[in-house]
């Protein structure tokens, strides 16, 4: 049985500016520094332990997988480019509050986030969808023994590997849960979806 584990990346310098990030690559705030090593402690008072930690390839999330692997004294996380954030296409590095104005007709709100669904350029929620079913089976055939892996990603795609896990609609993955810095979810066979968070953090961040 694989237990997938879902960590967010803690805050970079983009999510304390409120600017949409996607692709944009800025590293982690002190703060974001000191989540990722409280998401570390909270994963040591539970006793978890990992196959494998997985990375996105952008500074923020591979930033705070590493934080985590060294804390857990665990190796080098293993950069996976299929656990990158949806590219936002023209909205890349506008300001979160500028979304309603420059997208209207094309915008979604839940838990204190405003999504919008899509842009000029960008990857669609479906879209992305489609990309966390893939990397799915990519790493069931990965780990076909089972185990406890960890997966440092982003708050959209997270949302989308939920979707993809427990087989849902992208809105109704959107709707479930907030999804904040350095925050711990877990994906398991068996487990009702509104019983996923670990750790939570009370911080609202895109």
């Amino acid at each position: 049985m694989l237990n997938i584990y879902l960590a967010r990346h803690g805050q970079d310098e983009d999510n304390f500016n409120s600017i949409l990030n996607g692709h944009r690559n800025s590293p982690l705030t002190e703060l974001g520094q000191a989540q990722a090593q409280t998401l570390a402690a909270h994963i040591k008072e539970q006793g978890l332990s990992f196959e494998k930690i997985y990375a996105s390839p952008l500074r923020r999330a591979h930033q705070t997988a590493q934080i985590v692997a060294a804390a857990l004294d665990y190796p080098e996380p293993t950069v996976e480019p299929d656990l990158i954030e949806r590219d936002f296409g023209v909205m890349t590095g506008k300001k979160i509050s500028e979304i309603e104005t420059l997208h209207p007709d094309e915008i979604f709100h839940s838990n204190g986030v405003t999504y919008f669904l899509s842009a000029e350029g960008s990857e669609t929620l479906p879209e992305a969808l489609e990309r966390a079913k893939g990397f799915l089976a990519k790493l069931r055939a990965a780990h076909p023994e089972g185990g406890n892996i960890l997966l440092v990603t982003h708050g959209d795609f997270s949302k989308m590997m939920f979707a993809a896990f427990y087989d849902l609609p992208w809105k109704e993955a959107l709707q479930s849960f907030h999804f904040g810095n350095s925050e711990l979810i877990l994906l398991a066979p068996g487990l009702n979806p509104d019983e996923a968070h670990i750790f939570k953090v009370e911080q609202f961040n895109k």
